[in-house]
């Protein structure tokens, strides 16, 4: 304090040649310290990170499952949608079922669904899908039914040529192609022309969409690609049409409600 009093110039430059030597002193004793903080607050990051992973992995989990669910969900609403853009002429009645089993092979084509008798399901009835014709129902138990395809070696389906109004019969072989048959030698058919019932035999109406024709060569025949792909199905529209081909009388059909007028 007396020197400073005395000379303050003398005192400024002792005191700043005081701190340019502690200086570089206290930067380097404050760089460990600050390094020490620094690895602190990163430790901590850290722990908030693997907090935030695991949170995530969890909840990208259930995204996860809920991303099947949601799939599952739009594959069977399109093949519902599917299903109510068909909308027969004729009065009818139908149920939809769901398809839990396919006999598809060499010797049978066929597919398994989860109604019977107790929901109304009769022989005969027509397996229907949102683009066509699937087939008939050719045996039936209490909760179950088998529908037999339009390509299956059994099948003959009374059919008519959109175009030219030839009739034939649509009969499978158990390829994927069924072929037309019993057509009169003057009959018109050429690829392209679509194939619908033709409502003989009182089975099925008239104007159901079957399929179109693919091949008409002489060694093969003439071949129908169906409208129907039973391969990816999973629910089909069981009709009944009030014919009584070989479904049997209007009163065994379908379950009567009461109070309600007899069909």
């Amino acid at each position: 304090m007396a020197v400073g009093r005395a000379d303050p110039a003398v005192f400024e430059r002792a005191r700043t040649a005081v701190t340019d030597f502690a200086t570089p002193l206290l930067d380097a004793l404050a760089r460990p310290m600050a390094t020490i903080a620094n690895m602190v607050e990163e430790v901590g990051r850290l722990s908030d990170l693997r907090a935030e992973n695991e949170r995530l992995r969890i909840e990208n989990a259930r995204l996860l499952e809920w991303q099947n669910i949601a799939r599952q969900l739009e594959s069977e609403n399109i093949q519902l949608k599917e299903l109510m853009a068909f909308v027969p002429d004729s009065p009818s009645h139908y149920i939809t079922v769901r398809v839990v089993g396919n006999t598809g092979g060499s010797f049978i084509r066929s597919l398994l669904v989860n109604s019977g008798t107790r929901a109304g399901v009769r022989k005969g009835q027509a397996a229907m899908t949102g683009t066509g014709l699937l087939g008939r129902v050719a045996e039936v138990g209490e909760r179950s039914a088998r529908v037999l395809l339009v390509t299956d070696l059994n099948s003959r389906i009374p059919v008519m040529v959109e175009r030219s109004r030839d009739r034939a019969v649509l009969a499978g072989d158990n390829s994927e192609q069924p072929r037309l048959e019993y057509l009169t030698a003057a009959a018109q058919v050429r690829a392209g022309d679509r194939i619908v019932t033709s409502g003989y035999g009182g089975v099925l109406p008239p104007g159901l969409p079957v399929g179109s024709v693919v091949s008409v060569k002489e060694e093969a025949g003439i071949r129908v690609q169906p409208f129907a792909e039973a391969d990816r199905l999973e629910f089909v529209r069981l009709m009944d049409f009030g014919l009584n081909g070989v479904i049997g009388p209007a009163s065994d059909r379908w379950p009567r409600i009461p109070g309600s007028p007899p069909p």
